[in-house]
């Protein structure tokens, strides 16, 4: 039986599960790796802020989100099929290795920010 989150190292478990995934993503895998060019060993401390913060209200993140996928957008077009992708892989990672309250938290509050980062970046 899957577990729920329950702390820091569970959220670094699945972001470090999902940006394996998403790196390699044909969707979304560049914006990563060559519009971002995203440094994981220093990108992977902060975004587990960002959602330890999110779940339990705790964590030092005190980067503007929106304004960090603003900019990106500038680089390249964020698109629907971009953010869609994104989801369908973040819930896939935290379906295959977590199961509660946390992790339905975790699928919810993802489904809102890119909800929200969609409306916000046109």
């Amino acid at each position: 039986m899957m577990k729920d989150i329950s702390s820091r190292k569970d959220i670094e478990f699945i972001m470090k599960s999902f940006y394996n995934d998403a790196f390699k993503d044909p969707v979304i895998g560049k914006f990563f790796t060559e519009i971002a060019k995203i440094n994981l060993e220093e990108h992977i401390p902060e975004i587990t802020d960002f959602w330890e913060q999110q779940l339990f209200r705790t964590g030092g993140y005190k980067k503007n989100v929106m304004q960090i996928h603003k900019n990106l957008d500038h680089k390249k077009k964020l698109e629907k099929i971009h953010f869609d992708t994104w989801l369908s892989l973040f819930r896939d990672t935290v379906n295959s290795n977590f199961k509660g309250e946390k992790a339905e938290l975790i699928k919810t509050r993802a489904l809102s920010i890119a909800t929200m980062m969609q409306l916000k970046i046109k």
